[in-house]
């Protein structure tokens, strides 16, 4: 542990710790039920097939009436009746691979962080000033 990020005398890392992994379990809580009330705590990625490239992040997978696995619900919206949206497949899959699961324990690790010494690190803390302070 450094105490250079740690102890420099300005911040209260345990708060620090506390704030950032209450708003990512409050968003990853939030992530985890799409609109419709369907469960999405697992997300995956499904490319268009007419658009290579393209991909939708979907919240989980249904089977249809043809046996097929499909990608559903769609969790992103946007674009138009002329222009569907679409996520690129870079983004798509770093998102369903960081889906609310993720979220959800980090926030768990940020807790522990913050009540334990021993697990306070400069890693910790960095995780939990990314989360209260992103950049723009």
């Amino acid at each position: 542990m450094s105490t250079s990020v740690i102890d420099d005398g300005t911040h209260d890392p345990a708060r620090e710790l506390r704030e950032a992994a209450q708003k990512l379990r409050t968003l990853a809580l939030a992530a985890s039920t799409a609109t419709d009330g369907t469960p999405t705590a697992n997300w995956n990625v499904k490319y268009k097939e007419f658009h290579t490239g393209h991909g939708l992040l979907c919240g989980d997978y249904i089977t249809n009436g043809r046996g097929e696995r499909v990608g559903w619900p769609l969790l992103h919206r946007g674009g138009s009746q002329y222009r569907p949206t679409y996520m690129a497949p870079q983004h798509a899959e770093y998102a369903a691979a960081v889906g609310p699961s993720v979220g959800l324990a980090l926030a768990a690790w940020l807790t522990e962080a913050s009540t334990t010494p021993s697990c306070m690190s400069d890693s910790a803390l960095a995780l939990a000033r990314a989360i209260n302070h992103p950049a723009t």
